[in-house]
Order: structure tokens, then C-alpha cells, then sequence
């Protein structure tokens, strides 16, 4: 792997701790899970690939398949960030870096997308579905940060909420599709987001019409306390 985290086991200290241990290894566990699974044998595998003591491997990895899914999540959206730095993302407008931000991770995710079906197989297990949607939001969020977002209000959930519906279906896409670069999953993202840009102007029209509607609070203060 070329990845910037796959080099941290070259660099790890004497005495790593197993979030070290990790990080180090999961951008090759991610690999190997295209060939045996979200397992004991993939991180094995990348432990003796990047010369890491096996049982240390797998006392990083206790949480079984999950938690290897989540480190790799986690390292997409750190990978993510170092690819769009905010001196190139404050250049654009905000359709376009949460265009840009999505196409980033399917550049990354593209060498281990069998590793992705794999992963999300998982995560639609009954028992993981609470995981996998927090996962989605972590995200969507991340994405949204990084596009300078900073509501705090309900659209900061409800712009979260959206973009995890876009982003999970765009990687249903992505799943299967063969055409070149991935044009189609591409073009699949656009029309998404496009639609989600129009909601939002209507949203802010709706707005910026409620704020001169009659106000039923208002109303009801009158009818108690009537003005002379």
C-alpha cells in the first residue's frame, strides 16, 4: 500500500501502542480483506507483511470485523483530509467541495472495492445496523467540516442526514460499476447532489417566506394582552 498511514510500520516506536499498531496496519488488513474476509487472517497477513509481532496484531484487533471496518473508515476520512486540504477546498464553492470530497473517497476506497461489498455485507447484519449508522453520519460529518459547515442548528443534522442518503447510495453505485474512472458512478453523484442543492434553495426560500407570515405566538399574546 502507498497510503501515508500503510508507512506509519516503518515508523512505529519501540513500544507501540495498539491504536499505533492499528493504524499501521490497516490500510493493508483492508487489502487482504478483499481475499480473506474482515478477519484473524487479514491481519495476519498485513502484521507479517509489515514485520509486526502477529499476536500484538491481534490484541489491536479484538473488536473483531467491526472494529477493523471502522479503523478503515476512519482512515479514509484522515486520508480524505490530507488529499483536500482547506487552502484548496476554501477555492470552491460548497457544491463543489462536497462533490470533490466524495470523489476523494472513491478514489480511495477504488483498489479495495471487494473489500467495501465485504465490509458493508457486514455492517447489514441486524446486530451491526446501529454501528453502520453511525458510521454514515461519522462521514457525512467529516465531510461536511471539512466543507466549512458550521451550523448548529437543525440543519447541521438535517445536511448531515442528506449526505449520508447520498453518499450510501452513491456507493451502492459504485459497487458495480465497470465503466471507465467510474463515469457513471460519477455522473450517478452529480445528479444527487444536484437535487440536493435545489432543496436547499427551496428550503431557504421557504424560510425567508415564513419570516413574514403572521405568527400564532404573537396572535395568542395579543388576544391576552390586547394593545390600547
Amino acid at each position: 500500500m502507498t497510503s501515508y498511514i500503510a508507512t506509519m510500520a516503518e515508523t512505529l516506536p519501540l513500544d507501540p501502542t495498539l491504536d499505533e499498531i492499528r493504524l499501521a496496519l490497516i490500510a493493508d488488513v483492508a487489502a487482504n480483506a478483499a481475499f480473506d474476509g474482515w478477519g484473524e487472517a487479514a491481519v495476519r497477513m498485513a502484521a507479517e507483511a509489515e514485520g509486526i509481532d502477529v499476536d500484538l496484531a491481534r490484541l489491536a484487533f479484538t473488536g473483531g470485523a467491526v472494529e477493523m471496518i471502522d479503523t478503515w473508515f476512519a482512515h479514509i476520512d484522515a486520508e480524505m483530509a490530507s488529499r483536500l486540504p482547506p487552502e484548496q477546498l476554501g477555492a470552491m464553492k460548497i457544491r463543489e467541495r462536497i462533490t470533490a470530497l466524495v470523489e476523494a473517497r472513491l478514489d480511495i476506497i477504488a483498489p479495495d472495492r471487494e473489500s467495501l461489498r465485504r465490509a458493508l455485507a457486514i455492517l447489514a447484519m441486524p446486530q451491526n445496523l446501529p454501528r453502520a449508522a453511525k458510521l454514515g453520519w461519522r462521514a457525512a460529518d467529516a465531510m461536511w467540516r471539512l466543507a466549512g459547515d458550521t451550523a448548529t442548528d437543525f440543519n447541521h443534522y438535517s445536511k448531515r442526514m442528506t449526505l449520508s442518503a447520498v453518499y450510501g447510495s452513491t456507493m451502492a453505485v459504485f459497487l458495480d460499476d465497470e465503466s471507465e474512472d467510474h463515469a457513471d458512478t460519477r455522473a450517478f453523484l452529480a445528479r444527487r447532489i444536484d437535487g440536493v442543492m435545489r432543496f436547499e434553495k427551496w428550503k431557504a426560500g421557504l424560510k425567508g417566506r415564513g419570516d413574514h407570515r403572521p405568527s400564532l405566538s404573537r396572535f395568542i399574546g395579543r388576544l391576552r394582552y390586547p394593545t390600547n
